[in-house]
């Protein structure tokens, strides 16, 4: 079991920020240290790990209006230090590119573009270095919000746990699209295998997969609900098997709007982070059906929840707020699910995103 973790912060630059940051964690006592600069790079906003935590890569959300100036950056890790040294940048086949995942071998990256509405593939050497895109996936249609839904907005890119397909969450056209992935071709499919559609309205943004890979948990931004679904992975299909809201009785979902889901590693739990309401919804889950159950919601003591992130243990709970420059720390009670406020917390410009890695001492 590990107990001390380096944690990388995403962050949206200007203001107090400059690219990424790293702190390290106390996985015992549930203690921050002070953030440290650790790469320079405008707006890296979503982070992800490969193998094993050697590399670590990031969007730069960035846009010319033309489809084409976002930015996908590349970084080894030193696990001693918690320092990134740049392996290079490639475009990320759109704009605003806003997450970004990597296979299972970590040869493949799939990035999702919300100001363009697509989603791209870039190969990776074994250096760890981004590649040009190989593909570009463009999205068409709208949805009936007249502000958020104009157009496809991308706002997720991620691989089924079989490695099989490439789920991307389309805020704009409240759809969850299913590419197979052909890795001799290191390409998907141009066509769709399954659509999820969602509520009108409600705008599909991340979706996190339970750990014995028979079910997902969709959260939906714009109507601030989340729905429980059951995964086939001989066909790739979600089939919905019902949706909740995150926020308590008598709030208005215009307030609010939900940003990242996350599944427990024990299986048990669920939990959404609620910008506006400012909180985590915690909802337990039927290990037989998969279907989820509201247990409240935990205020987070900060402004705009963007991300939040738990330890691979599951025994602590780091939210990111992006507008009160705060990541606060949680306890997760290990009988209830419950997330339980440790009063300790530090400060972090803009954080949007926070990624675990391991510490190695030796």
């Amino acid at each position: 079991m590990e107990w001390d973790w380096w944690v990388f912060w995403g962050t949206y630059t200007g203001g107090g920020s400059r690219g990424i940051y790293v702190s390290r964690f106390d996985g015992i006592r549930g203690r921050l240290t002070p953030p440290q600069l650790c790469a320079e790079l405008p707006h890296p906003s979503f982070l992800s790990p490969a193998r094993n935590g050697r590399f670590l890569y990031a969007v730069s959300e960035t846009g010319d209006g033309r489809g084409s100036g976002g930015r996908v950056a590349g970084f080894a890790v030193d696990d001693r230090a918690g320092s990134l040294r740049p392996l290079g940048q490639r475009s990320s086949g759109g704009d605003g590119p806003c997450h970004v995942s990597t296979d299972a071998r970590g040869r493949w990256l799939f990035v999702a573009n919300y100001g363009s509405g697509s989603v791209a593939v870039l190969p990776v050497d074994r250096q760890g270095r981004p590649g040009d895109p190989r593909q570009v996936i463009r999205h068409t249609g709208s949805g009936v919000h007249p502000e958020r839904q104009r157009g496809p907005h991308a706002h997720q890119s991620l691989p089924s746990p079989e490695g099989r397909y490439v789920l991307v969450c389309d805020l704009g056209l409240d759809q969850v699209r299913v590419y197979r992935w052909r890795l001799w071709r290191g390409a998907l499919e141009e066509a769709p295998v399954s659509v999820l559609a969602t509520a009108p309205g409600s705008g599909p943004r991340h979706l996190s997969f339970h750990p014995n890979g028979r079910y997902a948990y969709v959260v939906n931004e714009l109507d601030s609900t989340l729905t429980a679904c059951r995964w086939d992975e001989r066909s790739g299909r979600l089939d919905p098997l019902q949706t909740l809201s995150t926020l308590p009785p008598g709030v208005d979902p215009s307030t609010n709007t939900t940003a990242e889901v996350a599944v427990h590693p024990s299986g048990k739990w669920v939990y959404v982070s609620n910008r506006g309401h400012d909180s985590i919804a915690m909802f337990r889950v039927d290990p037989e059906s998969g279907r989820i159950g509201l247990l409240g919601q935990e205020s987070t003591r900060g402004r705009r929840p963007r991300h939040f992130a738990l330890d691979p243990d599951g025994r602590w709970c780091l939210v990111a707020h992006q507008d009160s420059d705060t990541v606060v720390v949680f306890r997760v009670d290990a009988r209830t699910g419950r997330l339980l406020y440790t009063g300790h917390s530090i400060r972090v410009p803009s954080p949007v995103c926070a990624v675990f890695a391991r510490v190695n001492d030796r």
